[in-house]
């Protein structure tokens, strides 16, 4: 997984990392696309992130835990791409997050930073 400077150039390889990512976020905490882009040295690939996260079932054999990306404003702005409207919500609130109006509560707490966590 590449940590700094640009990623594989490769879709493919983006993607990969991108998974690779979301497997670390921890249960009951919430990270953002552009986060996740950052860290894997793609800053204005956010969208790409997205991306990712809708061509995501497995990997490794395991589900992805797409639940736990948001938007860089805690909006659940992906519920769209999961089995039901509200699966994101239900997936976040199992684990312990609050949702209220689409947004997770008290977003800074909860927010898990790979840049930071994963020195």
């Amino acid at each position: 997984m590449a940590k700094t400077g640009a990623p594989d150039s490769t879709k493919t390889n983006f993607f990969k990392d991108v998974y690779e990512v979301v497997n670390l976020i921890p249960t009951g905490r919430v990270t953002s696309y552009g986060a996740i882009a950052a860290y894997l040295g793609s800053k204005g690939s956010a969208r790409m992130v997205g991306w990712a996260l809708i061509a995501s079932h497995m990997h490794n054999g395991k589900p992805i835990p797409a639940h736990r990306v948001v938007n860089r404003n805690g909006l659940l702005t992906g519920k769209q791409h999961f089995e039901s409207y509200s699966a994101m919500q239900e997936h976040l609130e199992r684990e312990g997050v609050e949702v209220k109006d689409n947004q997770v509560v008290d977003f800074e707490r909860r927010f898990w930073d790979p840049a930071k966590e994963l020195l």
